[in-house]
Formats: C-alpha cells, sequence, structure tokens
C-alpha cells in the first residue's frame, strides 16, 4: 500500500475524516499496514495497549471475556469494517493501559496501525488537532460504551 492509498484511507476513517489535507498526510507517516488472517487476534483483552488500529479492509470482532461466576463466555461489542478505529485510547493520554477487550478478524483483513505515543506527540504540537480528534473520539467511545453495556445486558 503506497503513502496516497494510507492517505485516502485516513481521510475515510471515522476518527481522521474531515481533517486538513496536511494534517493527513503528516498523520499517514505515522501508520503502517498489518495484515490479519481470519481468527487471528489483533490484540488480547489484559495486552498493554499502546497502538491505534484503522480497518482498511475486512471485519473485527471487538469482544470482552466475562466471568459472572456461573457463567462466562464472550460479550460482543460490536463488529468493525472499514474506517472504523479501535486500540489503546490510553496512548493519547500518555498513561499505561490494559485492553480491556480484545479484538478478533473474522475474515482476511488488513489494518493500519499507528503507535498512540506518536499520534499524542502530534496532538500536543498541533493544538488545534489535538481538540478536534479528542471531540470526535470521546463520541467514538461514547458510541462504544453503549455497545458494551448493551451487550452485557443480555447475559
Amino acid at each position: 500500500m503506497n503513502r496516497q492509498e494510507i492517505e485516502e484511507a485516513l481521510s475515510n476513517c471515522e476518527l481522521f475524516c474531515d481533517l486538513a489535507a496536511e494534517d493527513i498526510r503528516q498523520l499517514a507517516t505515522l501508520c503502517e499496514v498489518k495484515p490479519f488472517r481470519a481468527g487471528e487476534p489483533v490484540f488480547r483483552q489484559g495486552d498493554l495497549g499502546q497502538h491505534l488500529y484503522i480497518v482498511l479492509d475486512g471485519h473485527v470482532l471487538l469482544q470482552r471475556s466475562v466471568d459472572l461466576g456461573h457463567q462466562k463466555g464472550h460479550v460482543a461489542i460490536g463488529l468493525l469494517g472499514s474506517g472504523r478505529v479501535f486500540g489503546c485510547w490510553s496512548t493519547l493520554l500518555d498513561q499505561p493501559h490494559n485492553l480491556m477487550a480484545s479484538a478478533v478478524c473474522q475474515k482476511p483483513t488488513r489494518v493500519l496501525v499507528m503507535n498512540g505515543k506518536d499520534l499524542r506527540r502530534m496532538m500536543v504540537d498541533k493544538r488545534e488537532l489535538g481538540f478536534d480528534l479528542l471531540e470526535k473520539l470521546c463520541v467514538i467511545l461514547r458510541d462504544r460504551i453503549r455497545s458494551a453495556y448493551g451487550a452485557m445486558e443480555k447475559i
């Protein structure tokens, strides 16, 4: 995947859409493409989170393992397709964090991988960009939390 294709993918991503072309170009320098096979985890619940991920193609299931004593299993939080973002948001706050869910590819999938600390550095250097991204991030996290609560209510 060339740089122009990465920039296009970022422009179509729920977190980075509507950004200026120059910001997209800078963000593209932080990304690498990583392929996954069907059934392969991008990360597992409990792993140390350091990256943000953007689905290029394929599908990623976010799921949380639950143990209610009498009942154990996995709760599906959401199925993410092209342009959806997931990963460790705490890197944006410059704090270590263990991931609260697993992300498993449902079919062959390619994702853009971005180091959260690198993104944070860019957001701090460009405060207006940082504020815009945090606003979008809040909306995404609100929706993700709603999905998680909805899924747990079905247990």
